[in-house]
């Protein structure tokens, strides 16, 4: 018999206290590891067993609960048969429940929930007093707003859960919470409005995460987004992640689905599409006029990440497609190294900084920066490695992708320049043309959970796709998306 045979047998609860603790010293190691334990009692003559996990569970409600049950001593004594009922009574919290399995008792007690055995019976109680060690919620570093809400998502998805109802008062708001992973055990939860999402993407995700076969999902989101959107070598996300509580009640309202990860402070939006990686809740805290001039300034640092070191390079390669009054952009001195070497060159150095950037100390971060820029690249210059002019306009695609709202879009857009950058030193003109056109034919063939990635642009749809060229009022939102399918297309029920 396989170890996974052997994990399917359901094994019930035993009505000796002594049976069930000897199984949870073979299965979860009680006497051996340190974390979990049991506090035995005398109570109405039964004896009684509570099973626990340090560091998981609140130590207050904890003993709260045993002073409730051990004062049941000191009360006129009840029948023998009574005390299940009694003592069921006595446990003060909001969520108790009952269980027969010791499968549920293993799950239950990992996942931060108290166990309570009473000898002669073969069921026990099972108490939530949950209390996971971790932050309070800030505001996110990558998406941060002048004017705005500052609290975001943290790595507890009960807290996590409770941000969107905070903002989502609706009685059909649905937290749905699947398992997966088969030591993790780790908690998934589906957000979504019951009469507004699409039945039939609640069910593909549903059953997508229901077939992951794993033995557990410590990497949280970026696990279950491979195995929910099969993106293989595809750089370009199929799914948003956000850490704003606001950003992801407003699509909830939409009819997206919410995918919540325990452990992760970023929650996954689906489905979504291109031009839903390059919107910012900066637009929509400030007046519809602010937020449209904010919206054209990120998507211009959008394409000068994707473009302008690729088509400066078609300029240099072909001067004669100047016109005279332009004849500047070209490189002003010659080196040794090819242009498109050159520019190779400080993309990777560029990625060096960014890598270094994240696991040097904050405190030298600053200093970093300083030698990156002014030692390294004053000096590369100085000595003939580069032109001033690759430089310049490296630096400005850099600031580009920076200034893209999704930070797994710039890495993506950093992949498609370099491909562009490439065929164009190959081929020339030609070459960035071809690049541009695969690069076009390549986004409108994704499908990101059997929704066009391109869309409103392919296929397209006017309406839509002005909303998106323009900041609308919030006013004028009265219809959601039909990219999602709503149920329920009017936003003012």
């Amino acid at each position: 018999m396989t170890a996974k045979e052997k994990q399917t047998i359901k094994v019930p609860i035993s009505s000796f206290l002594s049976d069930n603790e000897n199984y949870l010293k073979q299965t979860v190691g009680l006497g051996v590891t340190f974390d979990i334990g049991m506090r035995k009692f005398r109570i109405l003559g039964r004896d009684v067993g509570v099973l626990f996990v340090n560091g998981l569970s609140d130590s207050n409600l904890i003993i709260h609960i045993f002073e409730e049950m051990v004062d049941l001593n000191d009360v006129e004594p009840y029948g023998h048969d009574e005390a299940m009922t009694i003592i069921e009574n006595r446990l003060i919290h909001q969520q108790v429940s009952r269980i027969e399995m010791m499968d549920d008792v293993m799950v239950q007690v990992l996942s931060g929930l108290i166990i309570v055995f009473v000898d002669g019976e073969a069921e026990a109680f099972a108490v939530d007093v949950r209390s996971y060690p971790g932050r309070t919620p800030a505001e996110p570093d990558t998406e941060k707003v002048v004017r705005g809400a500052r609290d975001g998502f943290v790595e507890n998805i009960i807290v996590n859960t409770s941000l969107i109802r905070r903002r989502i008062r609706d009685p059909r708001l649905r937290h749905e919470i699947i398992r997966v992973g088969e030591r993790s055990k780790t908690d998934i939860c589906l957000s979504y409005v019951q009469d507004i999402a699409n039945p039939d993407l609640i069910k593909i995700i549903k059953q997508e995460l229901q077939e992951i076969e794993i033995d557990g999902v410590t990497m949280a989101d970026k696990t279950i987004e491979e195995f929910l959107v099969k993106q293989g070598i595809n750089p370009f996300p199929l799914v948003r992640y956000t850490e704003r509580p606001d950003v992801a009640a407003n699509h909830i309202l939409e009819g997206h689905v919410l995918i919540i990860i325990d452990t992760s402070p970023s929650v996954m939006i689906t489905p979504t599409t291109y031009f839903h990686h390059v919107q910012h809740a900066e637009e929509f805290r400030q007046n519809p006029a602010m937020g449209t001039i904010f919206r054209w300034v990120r998507f211009l640092g959008i394409m000068f990440s994707l473009f302008l070191l690729p088509l400066w390079l078609v300029f240099v390669l072909e001067p004669t497609l100047l016109p005279p009054n332009l004849a500047f952009i070209g490189p002003s001195k010659v080196t040794n190294l090819p242009t498109f070497l050159q520019i190779i060159l400080a993309e990777v150095g560029i990625e060096f900084l960014r890598m270094a950037s994240i696991h040097t100390p904050t405190a030298l971060s600053t200093s970093l920066g300083l030698i990156s820029a002014v030692l390294i690249g004053q000096t590369a210059i100085q000595v003939g490695l580069f032109v001033p002019e690759v430089i310049l306009y490296s630096a400005i695609s850099v600031i580009g992708t920076y200034a893209t709202p999704s930070y797994e879009l710039g890495l993506a857009n950093k992949v498609a320049k370099i491909f562009l950058i490439l065929l164009t030193a190959w081929l020339h003109e030609i070459g960035f043309m071809i690049g541009l056109t695969i690069l076009i034919l390549f986004l409108a063939s994704i499908r990101s959970l059997q929704t066009p990635y391109l869309w409103p642009f392919l296929p397209f749809d006017g309406g839509a796709l002005m909303k998106i060229v323009v900041r609308p009022k919030i006013a004028n939102l009265k219809v959601r998306p039909s990219i999602v399918h709503p149920q329920n297309t009017d936003r003012t029920k």
